[in-house]
């Protein structure tokens, strides 16, 4: 049975808290499989015989708006596709090992050329982008907290919800999750 991976979004942020055991029990009464956690930001794995992902994606979305009372953006990926984000490294080898922060941007679909105009006028001398599909990495000379560089504006550039989450956490998940031994491909040169 097929492994997937939800990315969510608002979860235990903004005022709104919610326990991992309630968010397990959303997802297992939806009949979704072998349900996990990872850290409380809204990272959960399961298995399902669902054969079209954005249709489940947007039933997971249904179920956790009716029981939680809010919209929570949902980003599915599978273990396969968990596994290539974890050892994908766009960027060259100095621009990682110096930077304060190396994350992931997760959408629903690959952006269109406008939009990705949009994100890379973003960018910044402390903030790298790289497209890939339905993702956005990030490298940045300064922590995230820190940074003049906002989820709420690359939402608002895409034009599409998004969520982020660090590239340590992604790599630890694809380990636990995908069997992935990772090992992330040669960074280009940027």
């Amino acid at each position: 049975m097929p492994r997937y991976i939800a990315f969510l979004r608002a979860i235990n942020v903004g005022g709104h808290v919610v326990t991992m055991d309630r968010l397990r029990g959303i997802f297992a009464a939806m009949d979704l499989a072998a349900v996990e956690t990872f850290i409380a930001s809204g990272n959960v794995v399961f298995s399902s015989r669902a054969k079209e992902a954005g249709a489940l994606e947007r039933r997971i979305e249904r179920a956790l708006g009716e029981a939680l009372g809010y919209e929570v953006a949902t980003f599915l990926r599978s273990s396969e596709d968990l596994a290539a984000i974890a050892a994908r490294e766009p960027f060259a080898a100095p621009l990682v090992s110096g930077a304060a922060a190396n994350y992931v941007a997760f959408l629903r679909e690959g952006p269109d050329a406008a939009a990705k105009k949009r994100v890379m006028a973003l960018r910044s001398e402390n903030e790298i982008f790289h497209f890939q599909g339905r993702e956005l990495h990030v490298v940045s000379r300064l922590r995230f907290s820190e940074s003049a560089f906002t989820g709420a504006q690359l939402e608002k550039a895409l034009g599409a919800p998004a969520t982020i989450r660090g590239i340590n956490t992604v790599r630890k998940m694809a380990i636990k999750f995908a069997g992935a031994a990772v090992a992330p491909s040669k960074g280009k040169k940027q």
